[in-house]
């Protein structure tokens, strides 16, 4: 693997995964990337092949699965998702530093590969503070919501493991995560712009 250490962000849905993101993108033009994900869904009105999604068939996902391109991947509803080799190492290629958003049982797989990225979890405060963020985005129902808060008590007892991650980021100060967020990640943007210079 050529180029920017990558990437990955890991944390419950509601933890502020995304608005640090939007920061840091914000911040630092061209210098992180994503990789485009593997689904065997449909487009959508609008989404572009090789853009928003590598969309493919089961069989030809299944088959570069089985042939180790893979990182990680998984199955929702039907369908599978995943994140290839391939896709991390085009963002590589562009001398960009690869961002992965990936849920905990993804963070696990990839200690299994050789990406050797930087993993970073964002926690909420605490399951009730997470549970008002997710209330007053009013985009869940009740039912949603509870999944939601199941799974993050799942996250947040498993993103504990010792060693896991690089760093845990609790959220309860949006400017104090950030900060910490930039601080582990300064060194890669440090050799990402320079190498841009040469």
């Amino acid at each position: 693997m050529q180029g920017p250490r990558p990437v990955v962000l890991s944390g419950p849905s509601g933890a502020g995964k995304s608005t640090l993101l939007k920061k840091l993108l914000k911040d630092y033009e061209n210098v992180f990337g994503f990789s485009v994900s593997h689904t065997t869904r449909q487009p959508r009105p609008g989404e572009v092949n090789g853009k928003d999604y590598h969309f493919v068939t089961r069989e030809e996902m299944q088959k570069e699965i089985d042939a180790g391109e893979f990182i990680e991947h998984a199955e929702f509803s039907g369908n599978m998702y995943g994140t290839s080799k391939g896709a991390v190492q085009a963002v590589q290629a562009q001398n960009q530093i690869c961002v992965l958003d990936i849920d905990i049982q993804g963070v696990k797989n990839i200690k299994k590969t050789e990406l050797n990225p930087i993993y970073i979890s964002v926690q909420p405060p605490s399951i009730e503070i997470l549970e008002k963020r997710l209330r007053d985005r009013k985009t869940e129902t009740e039912e949603s919501l509870q999944k939601r808060l199941t799974a993050a008590r799942v996250d947040m007892e498993l993103s504990k493991e010792p060693g896991l991650f690089d760093l845990v980021i609790i959220n309860d100060d949006l400017e104090k995560a950030y900060s910490e967020l930039k601080e582990v990640l300064l060194e890669e943007i440090k050799k990402t712009e320079e190498s841009r210079k040469s």
